[in-house]
């Protein structure tokens, strides 16, 4: 159960100079304004539009005071160090593993601990439906701050927000990034809780996220922090379960897809190459290759059958 931190503790938010970004590592994507007013005008994406999204590593002197609020909802996931959140006159500690959910326009203040400052994946959002299902997850929550089964489904969710807007302001792009919202804070809704409880291991949380983001790639880094872990631990823990390090296992989830492309379908080899997530087809070719021992087109051609 989150306990409110007494008077003597709370931050002097005042007089303390937040970074508002420019973390290394860090990722953001700010949707231009008359590009949320078109996506607001759609018929499906004008029920949730994600305005803004990022994700900000071990994010020191990082932080917010809103005194009449955010224009938009906003969400912060916790997955690694500590923080803070003062709403309603309240400061609770915000810690790996917690959520926190604040409504467009409720003042309010939240920073990053000193010592061992927050690992963030965080979105705002407006929509017709935003306001209902930000409050479902609040009052799942029985609060603004609740805590995760399994925070790194939602930061994987998070993540997939950012990539799919990443890719370009398009109505796919924000049909993507709006599913992709809509599920984890309806995965807070489910799954938030104030008291921790077992789960995926690290290992499987972050194989799960890069099977689902097939075949775009994930950095080590980035997937790290998504499951509250160093590089370094994460590359152990994969070659130790996995007989393979992140890089090469989303190698071999690529090749996977290229396989079945090519087994399934007449389509090109460049075409086989993008939706496995090759730009350059003759690279393609050459690390199939590698991989199999022979090009894809041999690979397709080769006998099959019973």
């Amino acid at each position: 159960m989150h306990v409110p931190l007494t008077h003597m503790d709370e931050p002097p938010i005042r007089t303390r100079e937040f970074l508002r970004e420019g973390f290394a590592g860090q990722r953001m994507l700010v949707v231009p304004r008359p590009a949320v007013e078109r996506a607001l005008g759609h018929p499906v994406t004008g029920k949730l539009v994600v305005t803004d999204a990022g994700f900000f590593p071990h994010a020191s002197r990082h932080g917010r005071e809103r005194a009449v609020g955010a224009a938009e909802h906003v969400l912060l996931v916790c997955t690694d160090g500590s923080g803070w959140c003062r709403t309603g006159g309240t400061t609770v500690p915000v810690g790996r593993g917690d959520a926190v959910l604040l409504r467009a326009r409720e003042p309010h203040a939240y920073g990053a601990g000193d010592t061992d400052p927050w690992t963030l994946w965080w979105l705002h959002v407006v929509g017709s439906d935003s306001g209902d299902l930000v409050d479902a997850a609040r009052d799942a929550a029985g609060g603004p701050v609740t805590h995760l089964r399994d925070a790194a489904p939602v930061a994987s969710l998070v993540a997939q927000v950012v990539d799919a807007l990443d890719d370009g302001m398009t109505t796919t792009a924000f049909v993507r990034s709006s599913g992709a919202a809509w599920h984890a804070l309806a995965h807070i809704t489910a799954t938030g809780r104030r008291t921790p409880g077992p789960g995926l291991s690290p290992v499987e949380q972050a194989a799960e996220h890069l099977r689902a983001t097939a075949p775009r790639r994930t950095s080590t880094q980035e997937l790290a922090a998504m499951v509250g872990l160093s590089p370094s631990q994460l590359n152990a823990l994969f070659r130790r379960h996995l007989g393979a390090s992140p890089l090469q296992y989303q190698t071999q989830l690529r090749m996977a897809r290229a396989r079945e492309l090519l087994d399934s379908t007449t389509s090109s080899i460049a075409s086989v190459a993008r939706a496995a997530g090759y730009d350059d087809p003759l690279y393609f070719s050459r690390h199939f290759t590698g991989v199999h021992g022979m090009s894809p087109r041999a690979y397709r051609d080769r006998p099959t059958g019973a």
